[in-house]
């Protein structure tokens, strides 16, 4: 099994079921972790030298942070609901506390910290929502934290890839620390599927392809990219989610699309 593919597993006593850190992932920047509570189930944690964006990928929950505290939020049961997230950003040197009111599927999207960001809740109605590409390449996207929006490493953003479609397509990339043309991000692939039994596919490959591997990805598996081209494909009958976490140096996402299938971009 390819080592930038993550299988998903039943939850252990915390209710964690995913986590990345830059250590076990071998890179600098971004961390993920993904619970799945029971109703009045809880969970913790300081952020240290890192901030942090809690999704409320599905279910209803009582979060504290900073000093506040939002009860009981949460407008959707899962990815799929035709709904925005709820989310929190939590700044470094904070602590967060959330505690399930429904069964929770909890995403923990964390990076390096700095000064001059303030814990806040992240409502629907702040999320930005958009659609890209046209044809079998359409896909919607949730901007929960994007570049315009304060913070100091963190990029999260979730997209729908309908049956059928492709997405993060045409090939593209973003590895090289050479702005204004390129940024460089690290990133990781939260996949959920609908129905659940289904599948989709994922390359993550470099123009010399020194990295090249392709994978089949499963409800709730995570993918890793550490660097190279990340196209995505949604098997026709069963619509794909992603939650993606960027970061980097620079807090900026400047791609550049692989010149072998740019052409697309005209077609």
């Amino acid at each position: 099994m390819s080592e930038l593919l993550l299988r998903h597993k039943a939850p252990d006593a915390r209710g964690l079921v995913h986590r990345v850190t830059p250590e076990s992932a071998g890179w600098n920047y971004v961390g993920f972790e993904l619970y799945r509570l029971q109703p009045g189930q809880s969970v913790e944690e300081a952020t240290g030298e890192r901030e942090a964006c809690l999704v409320l990928v599905g279910g209803r929950a009582d979060v504290a942070a900073g000093g506040q505290r939002w009860e009981n939020i949460g407008e959707r049961a899962g990815p799929f609901d035709k709904a925005k997230p709820y989310s929190v950003y939590v700044a470094w040197h904070d602590h967060w506390r959330i505690t399930a009111r429904t069964p929770l599927e909890l995403a923990v999207c964390t990076a390096p910290g700095g000064d001059g960001f303030a814990t806040r809740l992240i409502p629907p109605e702040e999320v930005a929502a958009s659609v890209r590409g046209k044809g079998t390449n359409v896909r919607y996207v949730h901007d929960i934290l994007p570049e315009g929006k304060p913070a100091h490493s963190l990029l999260v953003v979730e997209v729908i890839t309908p049956g059928g479609h492709w997405s993060s397509y045409p090939s593209h990339k973003h590895d090289q620390d050479n702005l204004p043309e390129e940024s460089l991000l690290e990133e990781t692939y939260y996949h959920r599927i609908d129905p659940p039994q289904g599948f989709a596919f994922q390359r993550v490959y470099t123009d010399d392809r020194s990295l090249d591997q392709s994978m089949a990805v499963e409800d709730g598996d995570v993918v890793l990219v550490p660097r190279g081209y990340h196209p995505c494909a949604a098997a026709h009958g069963y619509d794909l989610y992603y939650l993606n976490v960027m970061a980097g140096p620079k807090r900026i996402w400047r791609f550049h699309n692989e010149p072998a299938h740019a052409w697309l971009l005209k077609a």
